[in-house]
């Protein structure tokens, strides 16, 4: 079993154009049938479409509903608004969703999400880690939710997939490393006793620069150790090969690079 991850950058390019690739960027990823395939950076408008795109079942999470400053807006608003400038705009008004995609004989057997920066859960973490007013701000800009989807094969067998995409604020990457750990927690107590588990996606922080990282790869949790980068693919309960992160020729069409992150995968079993 292939499981690849991608941040999409909201459709951009690196450097990002006026123009976005979204549709190229997933037909891409799906190209060669990958069995599950969890993306991060998906504008809300794009969930209705990525099944078509990729030929594969969706499972869609908004974690940021499209808005205009600090007024609810509608996905095609965003989608609209941000057409004047993909470049420029990016997420500012189409909203922000993570998705997992499944192929093959798969199908999506039950789903749900959690918020990972919620108000009390950031204050408690605010207090624990002293966290400066600067920083407690940057932690409530915007929603980050993981998704938990259990995937089931034709002889019945699941593999429970939870996605994320954590926050990004480099001058403190312990506020990422907070939300990964709720992550955890969150897809072990939806997983069934002896399930698999797949816990990938944008963690937005580096194994060098997380306790947490460190710990999901003890024995007590029990999931493979991480990979270089910010994107990784986490597995437990199966065995799993080395992550293995796309070259940037890969991810080079019509001469431009897509997205400012690299796909990342992992063969299962």
């Amino acid at each position: 079993m292939l499981v690849r991850t991608w941040n999409l950058f909201h459709g951009n390019a690196k450097p990002p154009e006026r123009t976005a690739f979204l549709e190229e960027m997933v037909r891409l990823a799906a190209a060669d049938r990958p069995d599950v395939l969890c993306l991060q950076e998906v504008p809300v408008w794009a969930l209705e479409h990525i099944g078509d795109w990729s030929g594969m079942r969706v499972a869609g999470a908004v974690a940021a509903r499209p808005t205009i400053g600090p007024l609810p807006s509608t996905a095609e608003i965003g989608r609209v608004l941000t057409s004047l400038d993909h470049g420029l705009l990016r997420s500012a008004f189409a909203g922000q969703a993570n998705a997992v995609l499944v192929g093959g004989g798969l199908r999506i057997r039950d789903e749900r999400s959690v918020v990972l920066n919620p108000l009390r859960f950031r204050r408690a973490q605010a207090r624990w880690l002293g966290l400066d007013l600067v920083a407690r701000l940057a932690w409530a800009k915007e929603r980050r939710v993981c998704q938990a989807v259990r995937v089931a094969a034709e002889d019945g067998t699941t593999l429970l997939v939870g996605n994320l995409h954590a926050t990004s604020y480099d001058a403190d990457q312990r506020l990422a490393d907070a939300e990964l750990l709720r992550a955890a927690w969150f897809v072990d107590a939806v997983a069934v006793p002896g399930e698999p588990v797949v816990l990938c996606g944008d963690f937005n922080v580096p194994a060098r620069r997380s306790r947490t990282l460190a710990d999901l790869a003890d024995p007590e949790w029990g999931f493979s150790a991480a990979g270089a980068g910010i994107d990784h693919v986490l597995v437990r309960g199966a065995e799993s090969g080395s992550a293995e992160t796309w070259p940037l020729e890969r991810r080079r069409v019509d001469g431009r690079v897509l997205s400012d992150h690299a796909p990342v995968e992992v063969r299962i079993g």
